[in-house]
């Protein structure tokens, strides 16, 4: 291939995966203009406001709460020793492995009516049905509990980067201008950290809009479950396209908030600056930090993984059968695929614009990104409706000339499912990438192409070997982004080809939750590797 068709190849391949990562907004948006709305205005006149209202309140219970503890634990962990410190650090990332859906089915079990804390509140004291009261667990506060728990640690993650990047001369100088350390914690280190801690609220904020599962089994009326049964229940797309065209709107309005967020923190190289001194506890002030780091990691991982297996020992599912197997394979199939598209999607995109520099490869690059803000029922409908047009406009086609049937060529495909995977979970593939890229200088690249070595060459034996924990990690990441997810999945999957998470989510909406319990361990399980990897490897990074 000569050098002038390689450099053509590589520009329409990066144009044509931008275009696919743009096509499902621009789809949404001729859709819900295009449609009637029959369907819309009878929602406005009956359920759209609980849509609304719902989704508002599930978005500020769950990133407030998720940046108090999220926020708190970090810290309690970064600036203070006492005992169990050093694995509480990974224990309070772990439920970030866990749909929450997942916990969902779990606390459901034991919170329930028939659950084992009401069945034995009425036991010992005798109570009926009726004697007393207990929080209802499928609610909206209960959907939000459940998000709280395991989308805490995008806060934790972040903040606790940033405390441990701070110089302890402003904390010091604090301390001995007469401020307690929990004075000196909210004048000092949390306004030092409020750009970290901003952007991990905001990517909670992006992952509880996209929310189905949860609020599905629970009987909130959030914008995703008002999607889906547009899509479904009603079968009318405009609709479900209109709904969509509100939430990508405020999705890509907190896209851009975390943008702006990010945009605007300033960062000091403090490596000349003495690092901060744990403040060492001992006696009550010792058990009362470690109470408050261990109760997020007991109510988000062992609780839920006590739960569960219990559940999973009564069901009877059996995770050996051809059955099961099949729905592993499934899952390790789509994810596996997927990881290897996003990240070489996201290599494409993101060596283009560490070469070109141009407007026009940053723009590729971000429309790259913003699919993260975006949920997976949105996305779903954003492909489908064009390739479904698509379908049957050459089916109709060539029908009309040749007598032949092409049936559904895209829909209900496993590559369209890929693509709105690619699109949805580019953005963490995107961020691993960089994150590495940057430490290869541009020397090395001009060493490299001085040598004769071009582009394709230059990233298959230069940047990749260099790179190549960082994209393990972006593998990992995605991977088990699409084990767990399931509005896209529910509504794109070939028919009779389901997952761990749609056979989950079947169980639990039939209410066999001990069967539903088998795949959501398994699920949980797969989760927890990456996890633990990405907390070492930023601990070596903070050592």
């Amino acid at each position: 291939m000569t050098p002038k068709l390689a450099r053509f190849t590589i520009l329409g391949t990066v144009i044509f995966v931008a275009a696919l990562c743009t096509l499902p907004y621009l789809a949404v948006l001729l859709a819900a203009l295009s449609g009637s709305t029959e369907t819309l205005t009878h929602l406005m006149e009956t359920v759209l406001w609980r849509y609304t209202w719902d989704t508002l309140i599930l978005v500020s219970c769950t990133m407030f709460f998720s940046a108090l503890i999220g926020t708190g634990a970090a810290w309690l962990v970064t600036m203070t020793e006492f005992f169990g410190r050093r694995w509480l650090e990974i224990a309070l990332a772990l439920p970030l492995a866990f749909p929450a859906y997942v916990l969902a089915y779990g606390y459901t079990h034991i919170l329930d009516h028939p659950g084992i804390v009401q069945s034995g509140l009425r036991s010992l004291a005798g109570w009926g049905p009726r004697d007393y009261w207990f929080p209802e667990i499928r609610s909206l506060g209960g959907a939000a509990a459940m998000l709280t728990l395991v989308l805490y640690p995008y806060v934790y993650l972040l903040a606790r980067a940033a405390f441990a990047t701070q110089s302890g001369s402003a904390f010091l100088a604090a301390r001995m201008l007469g401020k307690t350390p929990m004075q000196a914690y909210f004048s000092v280190s949390l306004p030092m950290a409020r750009p970290a801690i901003a952007a991990g609220v905001l990517l909670v904020a992006m992952e509880t809009i996209a929310d189905f599962g949860t609020v599905a089994y629970f009987g909130v009326q959030t914008f995703s479950v008002g999607i889906y049964t547009s899509w479904f229940a009603m079968a009318d797309r405009a609709a479900a396209a209109q709904l969509s065209l509100g939430l990508l709107a405020f999705a890509l309005l907190l896209a851009f908030l975390e943008r702006f967020s990010r945009g605007n923190a300033s960062y000091v190289d403090n490596q000349r600056q003495p690092p901060m001194e744990r403040i060492r506890l001992g006696g009550s002030s010792e058990i009362l930090v470690f109470t408050l780091c261990f109760i997020p990691v007991l109510l988000g991982v062992i609780i839920p993984v006590i739960t569960l297996f219990t559940m999973a020992l009564g069901s009877e599912q059996d995770l050996l059968s051809p059955r099961y197997l099949g729905f592993i394979r499934n899952s390790v199939v789509l994810a596996s695929v997927a990881a290897a598209v996003t990240v070489g999607a996201a290599m494409l995109l993101g060596t283009f614009n560490r070469v070109q520099g141009t407007r026009g490869a940053a723009l590729a690059l971000y429309f790259g990104r913003i699919g993260y803000a975006v949920p997976g029922g949105v996305i779903a409908v954003g492909l489908l409706v064009p390739f479904a047009y698509f379908d049957n406009t050459l089916d109709a086609w060539m029908r009309a000339t040749f007598d032949i049937s092409t049936g559904l060529l895209f829909t209900g495909s496993i590559w369209l499912l890929v693509i709105a995977y690619m699109i949805r979970f580019m953005a963490a593939a995107i961020g691993a990438y960089e994150g590495g890229i940057a430490s290869v200088g541009p020397n090395i690249d001009a060493v490299a192409r001085t040598l004769g070595a071009r582009l394709p060459r230059l990233v298959r034996r230069v940047h990749i070997p260099m790179l190549r924990s960082s994209l393990l990690t972006a593998g990992l990441i995605v991977f088990v982004d699409v084990m767990k997810e399931l509005p896209a999945t529910l509504i794109m999957r070939p028919f009779n080809y389901d997952t761990l998470a749609v056979q989950a989510y079947r169980l639990a909406s039939d209410e066999r939750l001990s069967g539903a319990a088998v795949p959501s361990l398994v699920i949980a399980t797969i989760g927890l590797v990456p996890v633990i990897l990405l907390c070492r490897q930023m601990r070596r990074g903070m050592a």
